[in-house]
């Protein structure tokens, strides 16, 4: 995010001794971007973070893709994926490409271990339930709605409260920032932007833990899946201050963009990376002039994959569609409303949809478990008969 934050307890420059009560140094790390030229924090901790006991390789960590089929819109039905787990080992895997990969997870159980993405930032969206995610920089509590931005190389552990829950994850390989459009050179969000750095919620407590031990530390990096044993909690920090944290917005802080006709997608835009955007489909007033079409108009993927999650609500231009269902609809063919859903907007005021929207300028490959939950029929549903 591309304002100055900083908690904790820090020395009044940087590069410069900071002593503990025992007169010992601590440990400065500069964790930042695109080499030294990107966003930064500076992380102050009790030991080296390099110090580890062992480093072992797991697993790879790239899901199987089917192999390549007709070009076709797809339907697949999310709620029966159901496993149990934790928020990571938990992960099943639904689309992917070299620049990103999407899926689901139903946590059941705290981490036993911490976690830290080294190829990018990943999102996590709230469908169902609350908890907190532990991390080097605080701990953040999340609720339904939330969009966890957690940075790349962020040691973090994820502790679900008791009950139903499910996140849409999007690991990526770069970065996820708000629309430069909505930006001013300063990185400020102006004033026609959808929301603003007052709707985004920040770390509560920075929580410093000293405990002797071994404590287990599980990194993506490269397709592969590492561990490393530290001889020390991960969460040793005890002060911190930049521009590079992780952070939560809520998407029912989002603020449609209305107008006289129908407004095209890039209005919903959240989020973007390299080579993706995430967009936000939230309750809001159609168009008012007299002769509004509400419903969207047909129109093509030219440079697109387009996938959409429903989360809850009734999403005017589709039929069939369920809440945790997943739509692909890929670059090359078009796709709009479903046969008599324009001529049924026309006169509607609103909308109580709510869904996520992730567009993708690389092709997306479908995992090949998915083909299980796929709605076989979806291709035809814009048939008149259908």
């Amino acid at each position: 995010m591309p304002f100055y934050t900083r908690m904790g307890e820090i020395p009044h420059k940087r590069h410069t001794q900071f002593r503990k009560p025992d007169g010992s140094l601590y440990r400065e790390q500069v964790m930042g971007t695109k080499g030294f030229s990107g966003i930064q924090s500076i992380l102050y901790h009790h030991h080296a973070p390099t110090e580890i006991l062992n480093a072992q390789l797991l697993a790879a960590y790239r899901p199987q893709y089917e192999t390549q089929g007709a070009l076709r819109h797809r339907h697949f039905r999310t709620a029966g994926l159901i496993a149990k787990g934790d928020a990571v080992a938990g992960r099943q895997y639904l689309l992917g490409n070299d620049d990103l990969l999407i899926g689901i997870v139903h946590p059941t159980e705290a981490m036993s271990y911490y976690y830290r993405n080294g190829d990018g930032d990943e999102l996590l969206f709230v469908h169902k339930g609350t908890g907190s995610v532990e991390t080097m920089f605080g701990t953040l509590r999340y609720k339904p709605g939330d969009y966890i931005v957690v940075p790349i190389g962020t040691i973090h552990r994820i502790v679900p409260d008791p009950g139903k829950s499910k996140l849409l994850v999007v690991e990526t390989n770069s970065w996820i920032t708000t629309p430069k459009r909505y930006r001013n050179e300063h990185g400020q969000l102006l004033e026609n932007s959808p929301y603003c750095e007052r709707d985004i919620r920040l770390p509560e407590k920075l929580e410093t833990f000293t405990e002797p031990g071994e404590y287990e530390v599980r990194t993506k990096k490269g397709g592969f899946l590492h561990s490393h044993l530290y001889p020390h909690h991960p969460l040793d920090v005890v002060g911190w201050d930049g521009y590079l944290y992780p952070w939560i917005f809520n998407i029912r802080d989002f603020e449609p963009i209305t107008g006289r006709i129908h407004m095209p997608p890039p209005i919903h835009q959240t989020f973007e990376g390299h080579n993706f955007v995430i967009c936000s489909f939230c309750p809001r007033l159609y168009d008012y002039h007299p002769k509004s079409i509400p419903a969207p108009y047909f129109h093509s993927n030219v440079d697109s994959d387009e996938v959409l999650y429903y989360v809850k609500g009734n999403f005017g231009s589709r039929k069939g569609i369920e809440e945790g269902s997943v739509t692909l609809h890929p670059a090359g063919i078009p796709h709009g409303p479903h046969p008599g859903k324009i001529e049924a907007s026309i006169g509607k005021r609103d909308t109580n949809e709510l869904a996520v929207m992730i567009d993708t300028f690389r092709p997306l490959q479908v995992v090949d478990h998915l083909q299980g939950a796929e709605d076989k029929n979806y291709v035809f549903s814009w048939l008149p008969t259908n």
